[in-house]
């Protein structure tokens, strides 16, 4: 897959400087590109390297930071550049066609045009599947499911029943859908398993991370909106509400019947209490603990950053005197106050 620099250019409403003829054939980085591979500037802390780049063409913000190039693409988003010409070179990932013979397919199933099944893939009775979807080696679809247009499963993954999927997503190895939430009853000192009833209802252009798990609902179906992106090995209990466009990176732990509005970012290892509510445009930064509800958008943190081992001990030592740091200040205000009454009489 080759392409001039002009032809990229014109994909993302760039401006070239150089030779609108070079042939780019593959995407590098400043560090490491080749004369035939195409770069781009998004951090200002790798400005620098613009002048010892072996890459092809690099795309930049600027015109003033495309005089160190020969050949470059001015564009107003270098990294949404990237990632849109990136699109453009991804190498066909099957190398079969319709149905595999190994596959298992119900006789019912209702399969769109240009659909691809992966070898010993397991399609379920019930089960829909649009246009334009393929179907991983060794998913398993089960009963009841919906997955729309173009809908992409990665080898190993699993849908429990009745799960419903829009269109353009993507799912990766080894991520589960449906499974049951997190329900048991206490019982004389044992568990009554409390079965899960819902299901799971996910958007448009959703992209699930490998190793993800979001479970059913218990009564009403755990929701993920159009447009959302979860990293690799983030849980998602029963009942969630998780809003359009909102991202969540790897390692977080959402508990159950919380709600998480749009255009959220939960950053990495951050863990959500059950039954919150989270607004929309709240970012937390990453290994917080969010107990309570988010009723305003803004940035959100908990927990302390690394330090210095000793000067860290010194910090811990004195959180654990706190409390009683905090009664010896109640007493030392109560003092102050009777003092004080006495000055003014």
């Amino acid at each position: 897959m080759s392409y001039t620099l002009g032809q990229l250019a014109e994909k993302v409403g760039g401006v070239v400087k150089g030779d609108r003829n070079l042939v780019i054939d593959k995407l590098g980085t400043l560090e490491k590109g080749t004369k035939n591979e195409l770069s781009f500037l998004a951090n200002p802390k790798y400005q620098s390297q613009l002048a010892e780049t072996k890459a092809g063409a690099v795309l930049v913000k600027t015109e003033e930071l495309a005089i160190a190039l020969d050949h470059a693409i001015i564009v107003a988003n270098p990294y949404l550049a990237f990632a849109q010409l990136s699109h453009l070179f991804v190498p066909l990932k099957e190398s079969w066609l319709g149905v595999h013979a190994s596959a298992v397919v119900a006789d019912d199933v209702q399969l769109g045009s240009n659909v691809v099944i992966g070898p010993n893939a397991v399609i379920d009775s019930g089960v829909t599947i649009a246009d334009g979807c393929v179907i991983g080696a060794g998913s398993v679809v089960s009963r009841g499911c919906k997955i729309g247009r173009a809908t992409r499963l990665y080898p190993n993954v699993t849908f429990y029943h009745d799960v419903e999927v829009g269109a353009d997503c993507i799912f990766h190895s080894g991520s589960i859908i449906g499974a049951d939430g997190f329900g048991f009853a206490p019982d004389n000192g044992q568990w009554e398993k409390i079965d899960q009833l819902g299901s799971v209802v996910i958007g448009d252009r959703v992209e699930i991370g490998s190793s993800t798990t979001i479970d059913r609902g218990a009564l009403e179906s755990t929701q993920i909106g159009h447009g959302v992106k979860i990293d690799n090995q983030v849980q998602i209990a029963h009942n969630v509400v998780i809003g359009d466009n909102t991202a969540i990176a790897a390692g977080a732990a959402i508990a159950g019947s919380v709600r998480i509005g749009a255009f959220c970012t939960i950053s990495g290892c951050v863990g959500i209490a059950g039954h919150i509510t989270i607004t929309d445009h709240v970012h937390i930064t990453a290994m917080s603990m969010v107990s309570k509800s988010i009723p305003e958008a803004g940035s959100y943190s908990s927990g302390m950053g690394m330090e210095p081992t000793p000067k860290w001990r010194r910090s811990v030592a004195r959180i654990r005197r706190i409390d009683s740091m905090a009664k010896q200040v109640t007493t030392l205000e109560k003092k102050i106050n009777k003092l004080s009454e006495k000055v003014d009489v």
